[in-house]
């Protein structure tokens, strides 16, 4: 089957579940194996087990006719004497978003969970206050698109471009956005600001930001304390906001001896480059077992944090 029409089916299985009043929070990985770990729930007894929670099913528990849009979909995949799901379906709001199926650990997994509702609640509120005209936007590493979405709504006449080096995440992007009946956000293979051109009035992201030994790219940020993409996303914001552009990055941060690293380096440049900045510490203790791996040994606690910077308009 064409990957049309796969992305067909895709969608018609996802305006189904909205039609159906569809909703499913995705929780942090832990917790949902714990969940999945119960003995009552082996297998799926209903649609948001299948779809919400990746668990295995046997035939009979979905309708002929979702399954038959999850082959068609190519999502199906056998498990033992049933079948399982290789995407999920999570919702934050009224919207739909097909990513990756629990456990996400292929090199091309598509991430969604608690970061991605923080990520979504900070860019509304930050978007909600009046500012500076947004005519063209660009969230980099924008996995299934959530962040993408949220501008495109609080902007519909602007371009928004959702960029990303992971083809499975700009294929959801595509998908997830025509969902949410989002005709200004595109889609661009693009590693940071790579092959982009021309300069940005808004910059978004919610990066990779942990230091994973398996340097799975949907997890692994590289560089101390995995601060590197972060700080690398800094120095392409520097370089190609607008006068008056933004940047709005939501990332995780490791605090070490009292001392918040990243915002020292980040500062350090915004500051040299003459931005406005300004940041907020989210939620001080998240990814709490990375503190037992050796990456962190010296870590106090990892926070989920916003940075906020603008280039002034003179």
């Amino acid at each position: 089957m064409s990957d049309q029409l796969r992305d067909e089916a895709l969608l018609a299985l996802g305006r189904q579940l909205q039609a159906s009043g569809y909703r499913f929070t995705t929780i942090t990985q832990a917790n949902h194996r714990r969940v999945n770990d119960r003995p009552e729930n082996a297998w799926a007894r209903k649609l948001a087990d299948v779809l919400g929670w990746s668990r295995p099913f046997r035939d009979g528990t979905l309708d002929a006719g979702t399954v038959g849009l999850m082959r068609a979909a190519g999502i199906l995949a056998a498990h033992g004497d049933g079948w399982k799901s290789t995407l999920r379906a999570s919702t934050i709001g009224d919207q739909l978003f097909f990513h990756s199926a629990y456990p996400t650990s292929s090199d091309d997994a598509v991430f969604f969970g608690p970061d991605t509702y923080r990520f979504v609640r900070a860019l509304d509120a930050c978007l909600a206050v009046p500012g500076n005209p947004v005519m063209r936007a660009v969230d980099i590493g924008c996995g299934s698109g959530p962040g993408a979405l949220a501008v495109a709504r609080r902007f519909p006449a602007a371009q928004v471009i959702g960029a990303d080096i992971n083809e499975s995440a700009l294929r959801l992007t595509r998908i997830n956005s025509q969902l949410a009946g989002a005709g200004n956000v595109v889609t661009k293979h693009s590693n940071l600001l790579a092959g982009l051109d021309g300069e940005f009035d808004l910059i978004i992201s919610n990066p990779p930001y942990v230091q994973d030994p398996d340097e799975l790219p949907y997890r692994h940020g590289g560089g101390e304390f995995g601060a590197g993409l972060s700080l690398a996303i800094v120095d392409a914001a520097i370089e190609r906001l607008a006068t008056g552009g933004a940047l709005l990055l939501y990332t995780g941060v490791a605090i070490v001896d009292g001392a918040d690293l990243f915002q020292r380096q980040a500062g350090a440049r915004l500051d040299r480059a003459g931005f406005n900045w300004a940041y907020e510490e989210i939620d001080p203790d998240i990814f709490g077992s990375e503190l037992s791996s050796e990456a962190y040994a010296t870590a106090d606690r990892l926070a989920a944090v916003l940075l906020r910077a603008e280039r002034p308009q003179h």
